[in-house]
């Protein structure tokens, strides 16, 4: 991010909310300046007008910004480094069996937000779904048909930084991929052993095989 953008947000941080003169005289900027800039955050949803300040005694009452919550990514974070310690702890005090099906649990959980698909649905229209909802959920995910087979790919492994430590999670998330489309799908390559992604293979009828 550049620089001032990042400072504008450091400052609307620490105070909770900022008006352009407060930043102006924080940054040593013009306020056309600072206006400037926070359009683009504002383009970019990470900054949000939250509604306005009435001066004491008169003058017009100032445009009040807040970050959004997209802006947290901009803060140091201890999200995986909370999760990793956590599933060290569970790994040594719950017995293998346990922590699989605790896992298997949340996988559940997940794939259980996911849209449900009409009856006679077309595999296609279903692939477009799910992959849909892992890209919400993260994975920047998207489907190809090849001869004989559609490959979904997860381009994305939310779960970068604990994975690599916890492989668990790997499990977890084949599961939920699973549940998402029962008894069609295996996975073929993973982030994890070095590929650039994740890619599921669906395997298909040979009533229905054609060549793309």
């Amino acid at each position: 991010m550049q620089a001032v953008r990042q400072r504008i947000i450091e400052i609307i941080k620490s105070q909770g909310s900022a008006t352009v003169a407060e930043l102006a005289e924080n940054l040593e900027m013009a306020q056309v300046s600072v206006r400037h800039h926070l359009d683009i955050l504002i383009g970019e949803d990470l900054v949000f007008a939250a509604g306005v300040r009435r001066r004491e005694g008169a003058g017009r009452p100032s445009q009040v910004y807040k970050l959004t919550a997209e802006a947290a990514k901009f803060f140091p974070q201890r999200n995986t480094v909370l999760a990793a310690d956590m599933l060290e702890e569970l790994k040594t005090t719950l017995p293998p069996q346990d922590l699989r099906e605790l896992l298997l649990r949340l996988a559940q959980k997940t794939a259980n937000q996911a849209p449900r698909f009409s009856p006679g649905e077309p595999l296609e229209a279903q692939l477009d779904v799910i992959a849909a909802f892992l890209t919400e959920q993260g994975y920047s995910a998207h489907w190809e048909r090849q001869n004989g087979t559609y490959e979904l790919h997860a381009c994305n492994c939310p779960y970068t930084g604990v994975a690599d430590q916890h492989p668990e999670l790997c499990m977890m998330d084949q599961a939920m991929i699973h549940q998402l489309m029962p008894d069609l799908i295996r996975l073929e390559s993973r982030v994890l052993d070095g590929t650039t992604h994740c890619r599921y293979a669906l395997q298909l009828p040979v009533s229905e095989q054609k060549v793309s």
